[in-house]
C-alpha cells in the first residue's frame, strides 16, 4: 500500500454557523492518482482544495501532507512548495506586470539561479503553446490566455501534486485539446475540479463526488441524480 501524499480525516468547515460546507470529510490521494472531483455548485470543491494547501483552516479534523500532520501556518509553507494549486479565477493568481515575471516569481523565491529560471520560463511557455509571450502584459491577455499562463506559473514550481480548479474555463476547443495532451504527459498526482466531463474522462482515472459535506467514491465519472445514501460510518473516501 503506497504512502498517501495527502490525507484529510473527519474535516469540518463552514463559513460561519449558518453556512456549513464540509461535515466530517475524509479523503486520501496516492501517488499516480488523477482524481475527478465532482459536486454541485457551492458544494465545497474549491473550499476543499484551499484547505489542503492551508489557505483556509478547518474547524476540526486533520490534514496530513507528505506524511506529516499540518496544523499551523508554518506547516503549510512546505505544502505550498510541493502542491501546485491552479485557482478557479486566473486573475487571483497572476499579479506581476508581465508573463515572464509571473512565471519567474515562484522559482526565484525558491532560490533558483536567474539563468535557470529563464530556461524554466521558456520551457513552460513552450509546453503550453505560449512561446513569445514573455513580455506580454498579463492583464491585457484574453481569459483563455490568462488561464494557460496561470497553469504555466504553477508548473514552473515543479510541484509533486497538482490541484486544478476548473482548468479549462475560458479555453477554446483547440486549447482544451492541447491541455489534455499536456496533463496526460505530466507525472504528478492530481485532483481536478471541472464541469467539463469530456475533459475529465480524458485526464482522470478515478472519481469522487462531494455530497452534503462528505466525499463519496464513485465508479469513474458516474453521475447520480441524487447524492448516494449516507455513509457516515466511512473514514477516508477512496477514489474508484
Amino acid at each position: 500500500m503506497p504512502e498517501m501524499l495527502l490525507r484529510l480525516t473527519d474535516v469540518h468547515f463552514g463559513y460561519g454557523p449558518q453556512r456549513p460546507v464540509l461535515s466530517g470529510c475524509g479523503f486520501a490521494l496516492a501517488p499516480g492518482e488523477r482524481v475527478a472531483l465532482l459536486g454541485a455548485n457551492g458544494s465545497g470543491k474549491t473550499t476543499l482544495l484551499h484547505l489542503i494547501v492551508g489557505l483556509l483552516k478547518p474547524v476540526s479534523g486533520q490534514i496530513e501532507a507528505f506524511g506529516r500532520l499540518r496544523t499551523v501556518e508554518a506547516d503549510f509553507h512546505e505544502v505550498r512548495r510541493r502542491v501546485g494549486l491552479l485557482f478557479q479565477d486566473a486573475d487571483d493568481q497572476l499579479f506581476c506586470p508581465t508573463v515572464a515575471e509571473d512565471l519567474a516569481f515562484g522559482p526565484l523565491n525558491l532560490g533558483r539561479p536567474r539563468g535557470e529560471v529563464r530556461q524554466i520560463v521558456a520551457a513552460r511557455l513552450a509546453e503550453l503553446g505560449l512561446s513569445g509571450y514573455e513580455q506580454r502584459i498579463t492583464h491585457k491577455l484574453s481569459g483563455g490566455e490568462k488561464r494557460l499562463v496561470a497553469l504555466a506559473a504553477v508548473l514552473a514550481m515543479d510541484p509533486e501534486v497538482l490541484l486544478l480548479d476548473e482548468p479549462v474555463n475560458a479555453l477554446d476547443d483547440a486549447a482544451t485539446a492541447r491541455l489534455v495532451e499536456i496533463v496526460n504527459r505530466l507525472p504528478q498526482a492530481m485532483v481536478i475540479v471541472s464541469h467539463d466531463r469530456e475533459f475529465l474522462q480524458q485526464t482522470t482515472n478515478a472519481t469522487l463526488r462531494l455530497c452534503d459535506g462528505r466525499l463519496i467514491g464513485l465508479p469513474r465519472l458516474a453521475s447520480p441524480v441524487a447524492c448516494p445514501p449516507d455513509r457516515s460510518g466511512d473514514s477516508d473516501a477512496r477514489p474508484q
